[in-house]
């Protein structure tokens, strides 16, 4: 059979614990000489998140299958392909009920028969009910967090955070100051991010200011 590798990494620090590019590639050429599969092209997504299909490597990688230049997919693992039950089920639809095959390496999966389908879909439910599930939990533990009076997300600018505790920032306080003084002097959001970028002040993130970020400010101020 002839098969087109797929390899992805959404981040760099996913480089560690087997799954990087080039542990997949090694991973999908020692089970194409295992199994005597023919590997046309190993076609990669590097930095490319699973929440959707629409990327270029998953997307030329089916094009290969739509041209018959290969009669399968190899992934080192289902993840790696998509997380998604929903977006499963339409490369289930589109590409893999019928012609075409997917190969799993890690998950031992091989959609040329009704058992790997099956196989398939089971694991993928299994893999979207954990994410919701940590989800839940990370939700909850926040709720909760803001019960007992701590604070939740980044400090705002003139704040920062020490030992799980805002403290005042007074170099940042003094650029809350200046926006203050700039909007009772009349001048306009735009304006005032142009001085605040002119005068050499920056973000919370170390950025130039825009109108918008300095409406923000302005509203919470008061002024």
């Amino acid at each position: 059979m002839k098969v087109v590798g797929y390899v992805r990494v959404s981040t760099q620090d996913q480089a560690e614990g087997g799954i990087s590019l080039a542990a997949q590639r090694q991973k999908l050429e020692q089970y194409a000489e295992l199994f005597e599969l023919d590997l046309v092209a190993i076609v990669e997504d590097a930095g490319a998140s699973a929440k959707s299909l629409q990327r270029d490597g998953l997307q030329h990688a089916l094009s290969l299958l739509d041209n018959r230049e290969a009669e399968g997919l190899l992934v080192a693992k289902l993840d790696r392909l998509t997380r998604s039950v929903k977006d499963l089920g339409t490369l289930l639809d589109s590409h893999f009920r019928g012609d075409f095959s997917l190969l799993s390496v890690a998950d031992k999966i091989d959609t040329s028969t009704a058992a790997g389908r099956l196989v398939l879909n089971v694991l993928a439910s299994v893999s979207e009910w954990e994410r919701e599930a940590i989800g839940e939990r990370t939700s909850a533990a926040l709720r909760h967090k803001q019960s007992q009076g701590e604070h939740v997300g980044s400090p705002a600018l003139g704040q920062d955070m020490k030992n799980g505790v805002l403290v005042d920032n007074p170099d940042e306080a003094s650029v809350l100051d200046r926006i203050a003084e700039l909007r009772k002097e009349g001048l306009t959001y735009r304006a005032i991010s142009d001085a605040l970028t002119e005068e050499g002040h920056r973000t919370k993130r170390g950025g130039n200011w825009n109108p918008g970020t300095v409406q923000r400010y302005v509203k919470r101020m008061g002024a």
